[in-house]
């Protein structure tokens, strides 16, 4: 069988663990840290090259951050940020793919694909969000000071206070402000700031 479905984190960690183990190259595209969470504890052979892809609504989380930094500054690994859909995926060795699926009762679906023309159309996709996308180190300095506002602001769009006295409250003009949620907005891929705060709240930023 060329694509098998398995559920839950368990389930994946029993069916993949030893590709893990054995792997030479590992490309990830996630929109957070626990989609793939069981993929984790494997204990690898030799760290494999790594490419790691992840919206810019990850770095708000300090712990990501910073975990993305670390992996970042391994020999044969980078990670960049991209503002695109991702569409989540493990590729191992261009023979292996893990498609995450939905979230239902608690337990995310996986697709783990062998058939070799359909692994290659799932790197093919990958390597498309991958080129354009922002080295990790140049995203850092370019959204430093959006980073550091982003927990404040989230506030104040929660609280529902007026964008004249958020932005006093920051000790910013308004069009400055506006600026900064739009940014942040746009980090969260957030299509309005309602939705922004729902996302805001999944990723625990608030």
């Amino acid at each position: 069988m060329s694509t098998d479905v398995v559920h839950g984190e368990e389930e994946l960690f029993a069916r993949t663990s030893h590709l893990f183990a054995t792997a030479s190259e590992v490309f990830c595209a996630a929109k957070d840290l626990n989609t793939f969470a069981a993929t984790k504890p494997h204990q690898p052979v030799s760290m494999p090259r790594l490419r790691k892809l992840y919206p810019p609504g990850a770095l708000m989380n300090p712990s990501t951050a910073q975990h993305l930094r670390t992996v970042s500054q391994r020999r044969e690994a980078e990670v960049r940020i991209t503002a695109d859909d991702l569409n989540e995926t493990i590729i191992i060795d261009r023979r292996f793919a893990i498609l995450a699926g939905d979230l239902r009762d608690g337990r995310r679906s996986y697709g783990v694909v062998t058939a070799p023309a359909v692994v290659q159309n799932v790197l093919s996709l990958f390597d498309a969000a991958w080129r354009p996308a922002t080295d990790l180190a140049v995203f850092d300095a370019q959204y430093a000071e959006l980073r550091s506002l982003a927990p404040r602001v989230l506030e104040l769009l929660a609280s529902g206070c007026k964008d004249e006295t958020a932005a006093r409250t920051l000790g910013l003009g308004v069009r400055t402000y506006r600026r900064r949620v739009a940014e942040l907005m746009s980090a969260l891929g957030a299509e309005s700031r309602f939705q922004a705060g729902m996302r805001a709240r999944d990723l625990g930023l608030i």
